[in-house]
């Protein structure tokens, strides 16, 4: 049955809702035309039509609205269609009446059903019943459980039950983050509700870039050997180190052209050889090569000072 009508902002009624409660399971309205009789029973029959209206039904459960009013009157009796229905239940339909009779009953049991499941569900004054409830209070219990490390997270909801549930429900039905693991949550407030972070020191950026391009250097791609259409380029090659010819050369011009190991005088030939091997790409190749080096131990040098003074200067980085 209804037990509370609201109206308003629809034909006499004004904005403020008027309030037509106390209602029993018959009730009876009386006044003047004009008055709002007609309104409220079409609110009755399609409340969904009138946004500023509402039925209450006792225990949440809603029957289905059965209105005759002058709506329905003109909707199944006007003169130009033929009438939706009209029945008559004689002496032969005894069984018919029965089954209406056995099917009310059921339909009341259903009814009376539904009412106390709606009862356990919203509560008698629609605001939360036992189930609610319950689950209002395992909201709670895991929001204690977890308060001490979750704590600033439930910044706004830690002294309220009922914000809290609020919260849960609000966040199961809007919130499509992935959802991670109790052990990382606690490491992250613990992170960023813990204690004030202290400021570290900006570790430096080491530049090695002129270290590796000395890397790719092409001369490292280049073999660099002397002339080998000369005499002495077959001792050399047999010797394999034309390094230690190389090196032995300032020993031999300085000694006047005599060999510096068995003192013998050597032809203007054996000179001529032994400069034409080394000629000036040789020379230049070599040059480049001890320069490369050079730049690198010195390029290499630095990065490693870069990096004692970043173990030097070393805070706890997380």
């Amino acid at each position: 049955m209804i037990e509370r009508i609201s109206i308003a902002d629809i034909a006499t009624f004004d904005t403020t809702p008027e309030i037509l409660g106390g209602l029993s399971q018959f009730n009876f309205l009386f006044g003047s035309n004009w008055t709002g009789k007609t309104t409220i029973s079409r609110v009755i029959a399609d409340e969904d039509n009138y946004q500023n209206c509402n039925v209450k039904w006792k225990g949440g459960t809603k029957l289905q609205p059965m209105v005759y009013n002058r709506d329905f009157v003109e909707l199944n009796f006007n003169q130009s269609e033929e009438l939706k229905g009209v029945f008559t239940l004689g002496e032969k339909q005894v069984d018919t009446l029965t089954k209406i009779d056995t099917a009310k009953e059921e339909l009341n049991a259903l009814t009376v059903k539904l009412q106390g499941l709606n009862h356990t569900l919203q509560g008698a004054d629609g605001a939360g019943g036992k189930l609610e409830g319950s689950f209002k209070e395992k909201c709670w219990t895991q929001k204690q459980k977890h308060d001490d490390k979750l704590k600033g997270a439930f910044e706004g909801y830690r002294n309220s039950a009922e914000k809290f549930k609020e919260k849960v429900l609000q966040e199961s039905a809007s919130n499509s983050a992935t959802l991670l693991s109790l052990e990382y949550l606690e490491k992250t407030s613990a992170s960023v509700f813990g204690q004030d972070p202290m400021t570290e020191k900006t570790v430096a950026v080491i530049d090695a870039t002129k270290l590796l391009d000395h890397e790719t250097n092409p001369i490292l791609e280049k073999v660099v050997v002397g002339k080998a259409d000369v005499d002495i380029a077959v001792m050399i090659k047999k010797l394999g180190n034309s390094d230690w010819v190389r090196e032995g050369r300032p020993f031999y011009n300085a000694n006047d052209e005599i060999c510096p190991f068995c003192q013998q005088s050597t032809d203007e030939a054996f000179a001529k050889s032994l400069n034409d091997y080394f000629d000036e790409t040789f020379e230049a190749d070599s040059q480049a090569i001890d320069c490369l080096l050079t730049n690198y131990k010195t390029d290499a040098s630095r990065v490693q000072q870069q990096i004692v003074l970043i173990i030097g200067n070393y805070s706890p980085l997380r």
